[in-house]
C-alpha cells in the first residue's frame, strides 16, 4: 500500500533551498545577478567622483592684461576682429614693438598669416636693452627683421599648448616653460640675456593670431 502524499506547502517546507530559489526568481533575479557577479546588493548612493581633464583656459590670462581697455579700440572685442599686426598699435604696452614692425615693414607680413601666436615685447621689454640699443635696433632694419619674425610662432597656441618648443617665422626655434597661467622664456634665449622673459598677459585672440606679451626682447638663434 502506497504511502499518503504530502501536501504541496509540506513539500516546500521540507526543501528549504527550493523557496529560496523561488523566492528569487519572482524578485527578478537581481540578488541572483549580484551573487554571479560577487557583488552584493547595496542601497543606492552618490555616483563615483571620477578624474577629469583640466578645463583649458578661457579668455586672457596674467596680470598685465588689466590695462586692456573694456571698450573701444584695444578691447577684447576689438582685437578679436582686428589682424594682428594692427592690433599692435592699439594696446598701450605695445607702441615701441609698433613703431619697430612698421620700420622693419612687417605690418602686411603679420596681418595675413593665418593661424599664428605672437610673443609681444612690451615697452618694458625694449627698455631693458638700454636707452642706446632700441634706436639701434629698430635703425638696424635686417637685424630688426630677424629679431622680430623670431617672435611669431606656428599655430594659435592656447595656454595648454605653449609650454615646449616652437619653430619661429625666422626658421629657429624657441622654448617656453611654464603651465597653468605662468609662462616664461629662459635668460640665456633674451636679447639682454639677464632676465628670463615672462608672459605678462596672454591668450589674447585677433583675428589671425594669438597673442602674449613678454617683458623681455627674444634673441634669434646665432
Amino acid at each position: 500500500m502506497r504511502a499518503p502524499r504530502r501536501s504541496r506547502a509540506a513539500a516546500l517546507t521540507a526543501v528549504p533551498g527550493l523557496v529560496l530559489v523561488l523566492v528569487l526568481t519572482a524578485c527578478g533575479g537581481t540578488a541572483g545577478d549580484a551573487a554571479a557577479t560577487g557583488a552584493a546588493p547595496s542601497a543606492a548612493g552618490p555616483a563615483e567622483t571620477t578624474a577629469t581633464a583640466t578645463p583649458a583656459a578661457e579668455g586672457p590670462i596674467g596680470a598685465g592684461c588689466d590695462v586692456l581697455p573694456a571698450e573701444g579700440p584695444g578691447s577684447l572685442p576689438a582685437l578679436a576682429t582686428t589682424p594682428a599686426g594692427t592690433a599692435v598699435s592699439t594696446n598701450p604696452q605695445l607702441t615701441t614693438l609698433a613703431q619697430a614692425v612698421l620700420a622693419a615693414n612687417l605690418v602686411d607680413v603679420v596681418n595675413t598669416r593665418a593661424d599664428i601666436t605672437v610673443l609681444a615685447p612690451t615697452n618694458a621689454a625694449f627698455d631693458a636693452l638700454g636707452a642706446d640699443a632700441v634706436p639701434a635696433l629698430i635703425a638696424d632694419v635686417p637685424r630688426l627683421t630677424t629679431v622680430l619674425t623670431h617672435h611669431v610662432l606656428s599655430g594659435r597656441l592656447a595656454p595648454e599648448e605653449l609650454a615646449g618648443e616652437h619653430r619661429t617665422l625666422q626658421g629657429d626655434t624657441v622654448t617656453v616653460t611654464g603651465s597653468g597661467g605662468s609662462f616664461g622664456v629662459a635668460a640665456d634665449q633674451t636679447l639682454a640675456g639677464v632676465a628670463p622673459a615672462t608672459v605678462v598677459c596672454g591668450n589674447v585672440p585677433t583675428a589671425n593670431a594669438t597673442v602674449y606679451l613678454v617683458d623681455q626682447v627674444l634673441a634669434p638663434a646665432g
